[in-house]
């Protein structure tokens, strides 16, 4: 079993919260980890709601359900019976006792306010993403506290010939079970059944809507589009789908965890909300199979870059989960074309821009997206940096620097 990174600030939460929520799609190790709690004596009863007969007995009567239930409970795909969060609601109120319940979802409840909206106040909520390349190896990654120190650490250069080259990394992903596939082959078999048995299940659990079957098409053709500016109008006309049909189909895949929204970054906090977002996808081992690319398909090829930037892009969403900084991630794009894939912002407004490349050298001209975003940050700015596909660690400046990619798990960032 694998150490999940999140793990330390899930029991910090669940020692001063009533309720406690891991959200995440399915096949991250929900379930897994919140076994691993109970099995450390944080907690008591496991219940998983896709068990037929619990999740019968919760539709019928939530209080009942809730009542019967134990001081200390893990209850497992709770989007499954939304019921019961006025249920879990009523029982806090009348016992309002740390560690309570722990709830896992496959289903965002900030995206579904009716449910989050029952519990304020009570509940904490987290995300499990799929595996990180430190979660891997062992490693807890601590590069999203690190850019925002006041000194970068000196970065040990990885060996020439890393364990895992990282284009293999990235069309393999983090969904455990994928990952323990030994051919592109079996990873697109392991995903084909995925999409089709979560768009099956999880979509008819939170949303009554025609069209199923037209959904894993519509997600394959939004793969292609990752990691770039998402233009619904533009993509409404390619498609033959209306934008009103198309917005709810993407809050789906949102819900369910397989795509995100990267938004815009501006000084000015009101129009951030009108400048377009950029569109991700949450995991490259599923975006390298509804592209249905592998290693031999992919190497200096446009799409090459696109995959790792992505890769990237996901790779910090995950420690962002588990940082102390907490930042949030941004995109930065001008008029004027200048652009700069990610802006981390912390509480206190200072700025971290992150280019990505997947070529194995810098130049100059890689930074004017950098220098641009300084510029609009101001005294806000606290670095910039390059991260590429060589090997080097290199000083463009007193605050602009060109990292390996394999610096975000590097352990002189751990």
């Amino acid at each position: 079993m694998y150490k999940r990174n999140i793990t330390s600030k899930i029991v910090e939460a669940l020692a001063d919260t009533p309720v406690v929520m891991i959200n995440g799609a399915r096949q991250t190790g929900k379930s897994t980890l919140a076994k691993s709690l109970i099995s450390h004596n944080r907690l008591g009863r496991y219940i998983t709601l896709d068990d037929a007969t619990a999740l019968a007995a919760a539709q019928h009567d939530p209080a009942g359900f809730i009542s019967g239930l134990g001081e200390s409970t893990v209850i497992d795909e709770i989007q499954r019976a939304p019921e019961l969060f006025l249920a879990i609601k009523a029982a806090v109120d009348s016992n309002r006792v740390p560690g309570r319940y722990l709830l896992t979802g496959s289903a965002n409840v900030l995206l579904l306010p009716r449910l989050s909206e029952s519990l304020a106040g009570r509940m904490e909520i987290f995300t499990l993403w799929p595996l990180s390349q430190g979660e891997f190896s062992g490693i807890r990654e601590r590069f999203v506290d690190a850019v925002f120190s006041e000194k970068l650490p000196a970065v040990v250069v990885v060996p020439a010939a890393p364990e895992k080259p990282l284009l293999e990394r990235a069309l393999t992903g983090g969904y455990p079970e994928a990952a323990a596939r030994i051919s592109d082959a079996r990873r697109r078999a392991w995903f084909g059944s995925y999409i089709t048995t979560i768009l099956q299940r999880d979509v008819r659990d939170i949303a009554n809507i025609d069209g199923l079957t037209a959904m894993p098409r519509l997600l394959a053709t939004l793969a292609t589009r990752s990691p770039s500016l998402l233009n619904y109008a533009e993509f409404s006309r390619t498609t033959g789908i209306p934008q009103s049909t198309l917005k709810r189909y993407m809050a789906l895949f949102e819900t369910i965890f397989l795509l995100d929204h990267l938004p815009a970054w501006h000084s000015n906090l009101g129009k951030r909300l009108v400048k377009t977002s950029r569109l991700i996808m949450n995991d490259t081992g599923l975006l390298a199979s509804l592209l249905a690319v592998d290693t031999d398909r992919l190497e200096d090829t446009p799409l090459c870059g696109a995959i790792v930037e992505n890769f990237v892009l996901a790779e910090l969403k995950k420690q962002i989960s588990w940082s102390d900084t907490q930042p949030t991630m941004l995109h930065y794009r001008t008029q004027t074309g200048h652009e700069v894939d990610v802006v981390l912002e912390d509480r206190a407004g200072r700025i971290v821009g992150i280019e990505i490349k997947s070529a194995k050298s810098v130049g100059g001209q890689d930074f004017r997206g950098l220098q641009s975003l300084a510029e609009a940050a101001g005294k806000r700015f606290v670095r910039g940096m390059v991260l590429y596909g060589g090997k080097e660690a290199v000083a463009f400046g007193a605050n602009l620097h060109a990292l390996p990619i394999d610096s975000l798990w590097n352990e002189s960032f751990s």
